[in-house]
């Protein structure tokens, strides 16, 4: 027999050159921009809910949330239809937490400031796990739509804002909170919603019978959904409960969950209506026009999903090379790599700036802006966030590709936000519509992106092909009128509110000679950069 030495075998096991989690920390800390902006709007602290976003135990439950999607039960053990999603315990840990913290419905029954404080919460929150951020924006998103009928409104919309998670199906009325959710999509629709077959017929008593197939229904476990469906009078908005008075289930058939990509916490579903009850919103025939101020405020929501996605990105990227040495040095002094890193702080304090002036905009009513500058920001902003976060990963080298990294659940997640709420296409074309019929959203725009004007040559080149564009614009060009003028409008608050180093970085690679790739382009003081969002571990 031989005899091991255990001291020899034990000491193969002694890690080194391995960067500790990144847990426990302060995600506001170490994010200029949102600190800046929580500052410039006057929003109040927000300290308590960013340490609990960044505390090992709400990282803990987003893993496990991730790691145990959700279960479709169609029956119960005795053959009765039950259609019912079952979710882990760490999921309605994420949720119950979001609800308390008002992230949720609460801003439309609040003081001055509630959108602007939900918007950095959100963000903020969004950063623990990506997919409970779902059923929590369609609750916020549905109020706009529902006050179309006041009725309606005026009994929900309190149970919507209350800052309880009252999770189970129960009818509306024995409930102390409701979460509402989204249910457009069709097989041979997509985006083109007028394609729509499912259909409404009146009943007597006011209510509508709608029988029809959802290819995708976000939430199914909510106790409300906004649909549209084609009424005698055309295509409508409806309000569908998932439980009726009586305590009888709805008739809507949970066919399947969506296996995606990303986003795995979050129960996506086909659904049947067989004849569920509904309540009109609106007038027949106008139900684009309802769902629409849904869509709005969900597109806000993509923004700031976007920006967290990528921010959580660029968090664990600047960790990681604090601690990781190669080639005997520190991956942080290497010059090359504080280029990419400064890179991509560039993106992200961009990002979170930009969907931070959104938010403003909305809490102060500046409809006009919003009809362009949202949709090009969706559009922009949601499609940088694949890139940025792919560069990140690879910060991490083969770590990152690694599952326990957890860089490779925010890279599946980052294309979701430019696809939801209309994909580039769609959103690009919105933003030529809003152009060609509201001369009022152009002025406010141009009144936007003027007050930076003179401030650096790079913006102000571009803000002349920015207005020759407007001019003339055209439907193969959309995406890029697009992509300019989110770009402007970044380069124009970073001239504003950030130190000049950042904003006249950004403007040279962006607007100037940029290169093709994150980090091909020096930055002077790249390391500053770094140093300026790095988390403090």
């Amino acid at each position: 027999m031989t005899l091991i030495d255990e001291s020899r075998v034990h000491s193969t096991h002694q890690v080194t050159n391995q960067p500790p989690p990144l847990s426990g920390f302060d995600p506001l800390a170490c994010d200029p921009a949102l600190g800046a902006a929580l500052t410039r709007y006057a929003v109040g602290d927000l300290t308590a809910l960013a340490k609990e976003a960044g505390s090992e135990e709400a990282r803990e439950h987003g893993r496990l949330a991730n790691e145990n999607p959700p279960q479709l039960r169609t029956h119960d053990r005795y053959g009765h239809r039950v259609d019912e999603v079952e979710f882990h315990p760490s999921w309605h840990w994420l949720m119950s937490r979001a609800v308390e913290h008002g992230l949720h419905a609460a801003p439309w029954t609040s003081g001055p400031g509630a959108h602007l404080r939900r918007a950095a919460g959100f963000y903020l929150w969004s950063q623990v796990e990506a997919g409970h951020g779902c059923p929590i924006s369609m609750t916020y998103s549905a109020v706009p739509a529902l006050r179309y009928q006041p009725e309606l409104a005026a009994e929900l919309v309190p149970k919507l804002a209350a800052p309880h998670y009252d999770h189970g199906l129960r009818p509306i009325a024995e409930k102390a909170g409701l979460l509402a959710g989204m249910s457009m999509t069709e097989k041979q629709g997509g985006s083109d919603v007028r394609a729509n077959t499912t259909t409404a017929e009146p009943l007597a008593d006011g209510t509508y019978r709608l029988v029809g197939h959802k290819w995708f229904t976000s939430a199914p476990m909510n106790d409300v959904f906004l649909t549209l469906a084609q009424a005698p009078g055309g295509l409508s908005c409806f309000l569908v409960p998932r439980v009726l008075p009586d305590g009888s289930r709805n008739e809507i058939r949970v066919q399947r969950l969506k296996d995606k990509l990303g986003n795995k916490s979050n129960a996506s579903a086909e659904i049947e209506y067989t004849g569920a009850i509904g309540h009109l919103i609106g007038e027949e025939g106008r139900g684009v026009r309802c769902i629409i101020e849904m869509v709005s405020m969900t597109r806000l929501d993509c923004v700031l999903g976007s920006a967290a996605n990528v921010r959580l990105a660029l968090s664990e990227a600047a960790h990681h090379v604090q601690h990781r040495s190669a080639f005997g040095e520190r991956l942080v002094d290497l010059p090359l790599m504080q280029n990419v890193l400064a890179d991509l702080a560039l993106e992200s304090e961009a990002a979170t700036t930009l969907a931070m002036r959104l938010a403003a905009a909305v809490e102060q009513g500046e409809h006009d802006l919003l009809r362009l500058a949202l949709p090009a920001t969706k559009y922009y902003v949601c499609k940088r966030a694949p890139a940025v976060v792919a560069e990140a990963l690879e910060c991490l080298g083969g770590n990152g590709y690694v599952e326990e990294s957890g860089m490779p659940r925010l890279y599946r997640e980052a294309p979701l936000m430019s696809i939801w709420e209309g994909s580039g296409n769609v959103t690009a074309l919105d933003l030529l519509r809003a152009l060609a019929k509201q001369p009022a959203a152009r002025d406010a725009v141009e009144a936007e992106l003027d007050a930076a004007s003179g401030a650096d040559r790079h913006f102000d080149d571009a803000l002349r092909r920015l207005r020759a564009e407007l001019d003339d614009p055209s439907p193969g060009k959309a995406r890029a009128l697009a992509e300019l003028l989110a770009l402007t409008l970044q380069s124009a608050l970073l001239l504003r509110h950030a130190p000049s180093h950042v904003a006249e970085a950004f403007t040279a690679t962006r607007l100037g000679a940029a290169g093709r790739t994150f980090g091909s382009t020096p930055i002077a003081g790249a390391r500053t950069l770094l140093e300026r969002v790095a988390p403090n571990r």
